[in-house]
């Protein structure tokens, strides 16, 4: 349709799409599409230009903590995300800067986004690396973190709705005037965002043709990724919350069958050789998630929801990101005391190793079938008890 590229897709076939491609992505760069990451890098960074000895941290070297942002695979594809974001906005016309409404709001985008990050890294993953794209890998900690952080996000709906987070709107008379000229100046800041995602376009390309190798392709999944989500308004975040506080299920059914559609995929490279990422099914996945469920509802948006967001010119979420890499670098001096205590005497548990190639195939999607199950048998009692007027 002519204005389908300003409309929102729909989000089942957008998160469909989103769940091949992160499959494709780990077939052919060899790890799962993940962002915080090289979030908490970035905070490495910020710590050594503060004069921080970063040698002194295991988890960095943990998380490969090395060369540039530019110069490392997942810095290529996240700089591509934003990009695409942008570009998705621009075609929207979606980019617009505001502002929060009040300081309760500044609050929660800082808080809730610094107990996101510090949750996801303490998880080693966020709602892609140990949930949309973690249990494809078939790790057993990534339905550990699943489970927590989906409780998560019920508490976190009860925690926004106590009278500290509730800001006093202000009414005010708007008398809004035609302008001749309004045509003329939509047109010339469109031509000025088009401009500017030219530029970025053209500088990432530069850089990641002159890597070599994979970056080019790294860049062009960026792009993509970034796209569609903003195209979607593919937000984690919402699935679970409008679950709890509305019982809207739109989202949360999109993201288990795009989980579906990645996992058969992400099996299929598993068998010709490719290696998943299996890591501690402990305590930090548990209190991490739960963190994390928690700490997205606060700040109304997750890992990737902040990241296209921020771009369409909310600032709400700028400080949500910021929260993020806060949240990361507490997770960086913190680890070498939280380790011993959540991860140390815990196992990797492998579900295609410790079930079988098919057992461990069959339990996942028995898992995905009964997260699905449950958020309809949700849906069904949610609205029976709106009818009864509970």
């Amino acid at each position: 349709m002519k204005s389908s590229i300003k409309s929102v897709w729909n989000p089942t076939i957008v998160v469909g799409l989103l769940g091949v491609l992160s499959a494709y992505y780990f077939g052919i760069v060899g790890s799962a599409w993940a962002v915080t990451g090289e979030f908490t890098r970035w905070g490495a960074h910020l710590m050594k230009m503060a004069g921080v000895d970063t040698s002194q941290y295991s988890y960095l070297e943990l998380i490969h903590f090395e060369k540039t942002p530019f110069t490392r695979p997942d810095g290529i594809m996240i700089f591509g995300m934003f990009v695409g974001a942008f570009i998705a906005a621009i075609l929207s016309n979606n980019i617009k800067l505001r502002f929060p409404t009040s300081k309760i709001r500044v609050a929660q985008a800082l808080i809730g986004g610094i107990l996101a990050g510090f949750g996801a890294r303490l998880a080693m993953g966020c709602n892609l690396a140990a949930f949309f794209t973690g249990i494809p890998q078939f790790s057993l900690h990534t339905w550990y973190f699943t489970i927590a952080s989906i409780i998560g996000t019920y508490i976190g709906t009860k925690i926004i709705k106590l009278p500290i987070f509730q800001s006093k709107v202000k009414v005010r008379k708007v008398s809004k005037k035609f302008k001749s000229n309004q045509r003329l100046n939509d047109k010339n800041k469109l031509s000025l965002m088009i401009g500017i995602a030219v530029v970025l376009l053209v500088l990432l390309s530069i850089q990641s043709f002159k890597l070599g190798g994979i970056f080019p392709l790294l860049l062009v999944f960026g792009l993509i990724f970034g796209f569609l989500l903003e195209k979607g308004q593919v937000c984690f975040t919402s699935a679970f919350r409008d679950l709890w506080t509305v019982g809207r299920t739109q989202m949360a059914k999109a993201i288990i069958i795009g989980m579906a559609l990645s996992t058969i995929g992400t099996f299929a490279f598993i068998q010709l050789g490719v290696v998943q990422k299996i890591l501690w099914a402990g305590p930090n996945s548990l209190i991490g998630g739960l963190i994390f469920g928690i700490g997205i509802v606060i700040a109304g948006g997750c890992e990737t929801g902040w990241m296209y967001r921020a771009v369409e010119g909310q600032v709400h979420y700028m400080i949500v990101g910021i929260g993020n890499v806060i949240g990361s670098i507490l997770v960086i001096v913190s680890w070498d005391k939280l380790a011993p205590l959540l991860t140390n005497e815990t196992q990797k548990i492998n579900l295609l190793s410790t079930f079988g190639d098919y057992g461990g195939l069959t339990i996942t999607y028995i898992g995905l079938m009964l997260l699905f199950l449950f958020v309809l048998y949700y849906e069904k009692r949610y609205f029976a008890k709106s009818k009864k007027g509970i």
